[in-house]
């Protein structure tokens, strides 16, 4: 389903997203960004670096995180900014739970951004703003 600009409000809550972060995950997705730092797929590297296992990278996060949004906005979203900072890692075998809140609203151009937070046991992994661009009608209004 798309959301429409019109049917979405500011601090509106997106449902909550458990990712379950496994090892295989973790390795994966940073071979498919093409980030081949030992730190995302050898566990003894990872630990001699001061880690206690490998850990999730950034450029799986920001996949997340789109695909967090963009679940809630549906497929006609266009998504125009994702800024997002870490902190705690994504380890082997943590849950991370993705929630965001609708912030602002810009009538201009349909423009939404939806505030973003996802947590591990750690405390928070991932926060920021994702900022999509929603059509101008309800779906099935026939305008």
């Amino acid at each position: 389903m798309n959301r429409s600009f019109e049917d979405v409000a500011v601090g509106e809550e997106l449902p909550a997203l458990s990712v379950p972060v496994t090892r295989t995950l973790i390795v994966a997705t940073a071979i498919a960004s093409r980030d081949y730092q030992d730190v995302h797929h050898d566990p003894s590297l990872a630990v001699e670096r001061g880690s206690k296992d490998v850990f999730m990278n950034i450029l799986t996060t920001n996949g997340l995180v789109d695909r967090y949004v963009t679940g809630w906005a549906g497929p006609a979203a266009v998504v125009k900014a994702i800024r997002i900072r870490l902190g705690a890692p994504n380890h082997p075998g943590d849950t991370m739970v993705l929630t965001g809140t609708v912030a602002a609203k810009h009538a201009e151009d349909g423009r939404v951004e939806i505030a973003v937070r996802g947590v591990n046991a750690l405390g928070p992994h991932v926060t920021g703003t994702v900022v999509v661009q929603l059509n101008g009608r309800s779906e099935g209004s026939g305008a």
